[in-house]
């Protein structure tokens, strides 16, 4: 898997980004996501404190969900070379990733009570979500969710960084 590139695809199955053709059948829904106003105000430097802080707990909220979809998918990969890509994901995310919460919720003065609410709907169904593709033992499913997940938090993030404003978070 690490060591394959869809360049690499003699097959013309994936080759052309299979990644592409899934963003394009997703269509308006995908669109409704990169193109989310949060991400708009994030980027400006202009998105509310209280905005700010629901979105961090609830986002923090799922994060042992990601870790363990994560760590599935590595255990679920063919090999060593497979595996390495994943775990260096694993580290980032369980080092800087969450430093960041911690980080912001200090900014934004949020206190471990504070963060202590339940799943908003949303919240649940991801963590329901990631949860399943774990336990499924498919590393195709698991490699979906992963995906799909990262790579809209990416395509946020390329979309707005040009314009962004630092904020202390």
């Amino acid at each position: 898997l690490a060591h394959r590139t869809m360049a690499d695809d003699s097959s013309g199955g994936l080759n052309g980004g299979f990644t592409d053709v899934m963003r394009k059948t997703a269509g308006s829904r995908w669109e409704s996501v990169v193109n989310h106003r949060f991400a708009d105000e994030l980027g400006a430097g202009t998105i509310s404190p209280e905005v700010m802080k629901r979105y961090c707990i609830q986002d923090h909220r799922f994060l042992d969900s990601f870790v363990i979809l994560l760590a599935s998918m590595v255990a679920h990969a063919p090999s060593l070379l497979d595996r390495i890509p994943g775990c260096q994901f694993l580290a980032l995310i369980t080092g800087r990733e969450n430093t960041f919460f911690e980080r912001t919720f200090d900014a934004l003065g949020v206190t471990a009570e504070a963060r202590d609410v339940p799943d908003e709907p949303c919240t649940a169904e991801f963590k329901r979500l990631m949860l399943g593709a774990a336990g499924s033992g498919s590393l195709v499913e698991m490699l979906s969710v992963l995906v799909v997940c990262e790579w809209s938090y990416q395509s946020w993030g390329e979309r707005v960084l040009p314009s962004s404003t630092a904020e202390p978070w």
